[in-house]
């Protein structure tokens, strides 16, 4: 049986795409916790803001945690990721 590496990207565009505001938040908490992916706090925030945009008031909160370790630099990154995002999907 062949087995496909996937990147990054693919992986996470894979998975987030359509899914539910909990499926986008355990995406961040992938990132937030470094389970599975390397912890980036960026990413985290992408993807809570995107849960949050979603309904998850968990999310919203998750993001307001972790964006008081963040520069307004990291949050706007985050911030425009999301966008990029919610663009192509």
């Amino acid at each position: 049986m062949a087995r496909r590496e996937f990147s990054e990207f693919e992986t996470t565009d894979t998975i987030g795409a359509g899914n539910s505001a909990e499926a986008l938040m355990a995406m961040g908490l992938q990132y937030c916790c470094g389970r599975n992916r390397e912890y980036d706090l960026v990413q985290a925030h992408k993807w809570f803001n995107i849960a949050a945009l979603r309904g998850s008031a968990d999310a919203r909160r998750l993001r307001h945690e972790i964006s008081t370790e963040m520069s307004r630099q990291d949050i706007a990154a985050a911030q425009r990721m999301a966008r990029e995002w919610l663009t192509r999907h």
